[in-house]
């Protein structure tokens, strides 16, 4: 019963009905829950139903800061758009839109509006894992309420993405009603990068590097801030953005003696 609570916190488990609450949160409600749960079992003698309950946790990236540089970029792309399949064109989309792989993976195509070229974010999937080694996939709400957004599609992209279009309530990587999950589409994407003769990667090296060209490109801070899903704009620029040799070669090459 305490399972199926906390699997319903994480999938809807916000007051204002908009989704589910964080890991953190959840792991912290079910903390209290226990000690409470034990101080009943110590103090009275009650039964203790927590207390083999299992936390969840989030399993995290070992090498989240690594991003595709120049040529590396461009070596990407055109296996992308030259090898099109539905895996592929989701490697694609996440390098132009920042997308996280869970956002993605809860991707159908009625969250893609071709009109006006344009996602609307409003799910994610993510593998919880418990303290007992068994795992779960859970589709819920973003990592907070900022990510819930709309993100524009470059217009190359959307040409590409449209190939594919099913049906309404089907999941774009997968075509049906059920979804890739991430685990999966993190092999199919250093299965990728071998192939291209990439560096090994996370798959979340495409969100630092779509953060970083969009620094190249001239993007002010807060809209890139808004277009990753961020509450802060510091966030994006002490953890996302990593100017290259050559922007920093830039910058310096404006500096003269008059200055």
């Amino acid at each position: 019963m305490l399972n199926r609570y906390m699997s319903e916190l994480l999938v809807s488990g916000r007051e204002d009905g908009s989704g589910g609450l964080s890991v953190k949160t959840v792991r912290d409600v079910i903390v209290v829950l226990k000690s409470v749960c034990s101080y009943a079992h110590n103090e009275y003698n009650f039964s203790n139903p927590a207390e083999n309950i299992k936390l969840p946790i989030i399993e995290k990236n070992s090498d989240e800061q690594a991003v595709l540089d120049k040529y590396e970029r461009i070596r990407l792309k055109q296996y992308l758009m030259y090898n099109p399949d539905r895996t592929n064109i989701g490697i694609l989309l996440c390098l132009y839109t920042g997308l996280r792989i869970g956002e993605l993976c809860a991707l159908k195509w009625q969250d893609i509006d071709f009109q006006n070229e344009q996602i609307s974010v409003t799910k994610t999937i993510q593998r919880i894992s418990y303290d007992d080694g068994t795992t779960e996939i859970v589709v819920g709400s973003p990592k907070s309420v900022t990510s819930v957004r709309d993100v524009p599609i470059p217009e190359f992209v959307c040409k590409e993405l449209i190939k594919f279009k099913g049906s309404a309530h089907s999941y774009i990587l997968s075509g049906y009603g059920t979804p890739v999950e991430p685990r999966t589409m993190q092999n199919r994407f250093k299965s990728v990068l071998k192939q291209c003769g990439i560096r090994d990667m996370n798959f979340h090296s495409l969100r630092h590097t779509y953060a970083t060209m969009c620094v190249e490109k001239g993007f002010d801070p807060k809209a890139l801030s808004e277009l990753l899903g961020h509450a802060d704009v510091s966030i994006t620029m002490n953890r996302y953005v990593h100017s290259s040799a050559e922007i920093k070669r830039k910058y310096v090459s404006r500096l003269n003696f008059s200055a």
